[in-house]
């Protein structure tokens, strides 16, 4: 918006002779939302008033009046019953007083926060805001106005008025913001919140702005920043969210996707061996239940080749490669001392340290049948065979 433009006063004529007729000239209009007649009006001027003006009288820090009715108003004691009691303040010792034109048209305006709003969030702690947007306002109490913004303000321009209503305005976002956040709205609530958020602005605004004499009308292009990192963590919890997977897996599914575009990596080598890690994210996330389970489900057996932990359900060695499964269970023996199933010809149980050895065989002193194992019992009659 531009400043108020003191264009100069129209030459004498009215009803009375010596009296000045005023009216703001429409080329000095604009986008200006007051002006101030350059002189002080005195009693038997003449103010014309159109159909989108207001006339404000002002004197001694106070509005005394104003004209808001389209007429030609010619200030003498004659047309008192329209005029009021302006004329009985005009027609004493000092008989003069500032007046002010305001537009009653709609205008607009838009704000940005220059100091970020400190949001404290559960998840992210302490997160800075920056808040953007754009709004329609008008006068909606002339008297307020100019008491507010020439008497309090000291406001002469429109860029006055312009700059205050910004601060004003960042203010109720602000306020709107810690409203909706004690009802527990998060950060990463924002985004789909800003509609609601506008029209909250909106409904705090008559409180907050109408003492002023302003009448908020419309907020829209609502935008509110959030710094990279958070927006970052924000968008990556959406996407799980759209994918139905929890933060395990979506690391998991970056990381194959990572190592797909990478052939020189231990991509290349695990898809050789049959794990067909697909070169997309989306086929990382296919393979989503199969990473729960392998980080969720207790550690399976160990590989007959390397003799590293394979979890259970995986057909190959995450390590090395070979296969496992039924393959390798028909690989395995259990330790005689602890049960641990451990690959075929290892010397010592990993679990217990034990010998691998099979015991030498015995005879059952009942049957005579010949008994493997660390059993205690003849497998042939059941007879017990201690020790």
């Amino acid at each position: 918006m531009s400043g108020v433009t003191n264009n100069p006063i129209p030459a004498k004529g009215g009803s009375l002779i010596g009296a000045t007729t005023v009216n703001w000239e429409d080329v000095y209009k604009g986008p200006n939302v007051m002006w101030r007649v350059p002189r002080n009006i005195r009693f038997n001027d003449n103010i014309v008033v159109r159909e989108d003006e207001i006339a404000v009288f002002y004197r001694d820090g106070k509005v005394l009046a104003y004209l808001d009715r389209p007429d030609r108003y010619a200030l003498t004691s004659l047309n008192a019953p329209i005029v009021g009691n302006l004329v009985k303040e005009l027609s004493g010792v000092r008989q003069e007083a500032e007046v002010y034109y305001l537009q009653k048209r709609i205008f607009d305006g838009k704000f940005g926060s220059a100091e970020p709003y400190v949001f404290k969030d559960p998840d992210f702690g302490l997160v800075q805001l920056r808040v953007f947007g754009s709004y329609r306002w008008k006068v909606g109490a002339p008297d307020n106005f100019i008491n507010q913004f020439v008497g309090t303000f000291g406001a002469a321009t429109t860029a006055d008025v312009d700059a205050r209503l910004k601060e004003q305005m960042i203010l109720l976002v602000y306020s709107s913001l810690g409203q909706m956040k004690a009802q527990g709205m998060s950060v990463t609530d924002l985004a789909s919140q800003l509609p609601t958020i506008e029209q909250a602005v909106l409904g705090f605004s008559p409180q907050h702005l109408g003492p002023l004499g302003i009448e908020i009308v419309q907020v829209q292009g609502l935008s509110i920043n959030l710094p990279d990192e958070v927006q970052k963590a924000v968008d990556t919890r959406s996407t799980m969210g759209v994918l139905g997977v929890n933060y395990l897996q979506y690391q998991a599914g970056q990381a194959m996707t990572t190592a797909a575009a990478n052939p020189s990596g231990g991509a290349g080598a695990l898809a050789s061996a049959g794990v067909g890690l697909g070169a997309g994210l989306g086929i990382g996330y296919g393979m989503s239940g199969t990473m729960q389970g392998m980080y969720q489900a207790p550690p399976g057996s160990p590989c007959p080749k390397c003799n590293a932990l394979v979890p259970a359900g995986n057909r190959f060695c995450p390590s090395c490669g070979a296969p496992v499964g039924a393959g390798a269970a028909a690989a395995t023996v259990p330790c005689p001392k602890c049960g641990q199933m451990a690959p075929a010809g290892t010397k010592f149980c990993p679990s217990c340290g034990a010998s691998m050895a099979p015991p030498p065989p015995r005879t059952c002193p009942k049957c005579n049948a010949n008994v493997t194992g660390a059993g205690k019992f003849c497998p042939n009659c059941g007879t017990p065979l201690g020790a």
